[in-house]
């Protein structure tokens, strides 16, 4: 409800997720997989880069109890695709790229709203820095590849709407040393609709999803777009 509130999806949209470890960020995924599918019957994609093979697990096990992924028949509704952290740079700087042909398979091939989970974007660009210094090329900024732009885009204009289907992606972004200006974070901002920031200080209180009502945003939040009583209310709400 928070997320239909204040910070709305755009179908076919990027959303960016923030927040450190322990507020939610996963917990969020999987609520929106779970609504996705069984609400809409739509397919998910789910893209784990460069993070810990724990919570690969974990997010396997919990989506088989909750019958998202069914090992009986072919009823699964969300595909995996992992390159963690004990894979070579090379394999977590494709992985993406991987989860976002499949995701680009069932719009295109099986006309599908789909709904792609990167985790974590910045590992992609530090794996692409890793191969980067492997090849020999000069660092830019803060030693990353002169080719991060490029990189960025290459992958982040993919995601989009066609006539047969759309690819929705919700990235969660690690800011390394709650530097917002770094320039991993920095280049991920421009491609972003909307930012759902969560807050350890209201996940302390006990409230989930953390969302902050404040820092979050869309691009979307207009009155000709959702209608001048929802953007009352949302504005209110803020207020």
């Amino acid at each position: 409800k928070v997320v239909d509130l204040l910070a709305h999806y755009a179908k076919g949209g990027k959303i960016g997720l923030f927040g450190g470890a322990g507020v939610g960020k996963t917990v969020l995924i999987m609520e929106l997989i779970n609504n996705v599918a069984k609400a809409h019957g739509g397919y998910s994609v789910f893209a784990g880069v460069g993070e810990r093979t724990r919570e690969g697990n974990d997010l396997y096990n919990e989506m088989i109890e909750s019958g998202v992924i069914s090992l009986k028949d072919k009823t699964s509704k969300v595909a995996l695709v992992y390159g963690q952290m004990n894979e070579p740079p090379g394999a977590r700087a494709r992985v993406a790229l991987t989860g976002l042909t499949v995701a680009e398979y069932f719009r295109d091939q099986e006309g599908q709203d789909v709904l792609l989970f990167i985790d974590n974007i910045f590992r992609f660009t530090q794996a692409g820095s890793e191969v980067s210094a492997l090849l020999g090329r000069i660092p830019s900024a803060v030693g990353y590849q002169p080719t991060l732009a490029t990189d960025m885009g290459s992958m982040q204009e993919r995601i989009t709407t066609t006539k047969k289907g759309s690819i929705t992606s919700v990235q969660a972004i690690y800011v390394p040393a709650d530097d917002l200006t770094d320039p991993a974070p920095a280049t991920t901002f421009a491609h972003l609709d909307a930012t759902t920031v969560l807050s350890r200080a209201i996940a302390e209180l006990g409230i989930y999803p953390a969302v902050d009502p404040l820092d979050s945003t869309s691009r979307i939040m207009d009155p000709n777009i959702i209608g001048q009583e929802h953007y009352s209310v949302a504005r209110g709400v803020q207020k």
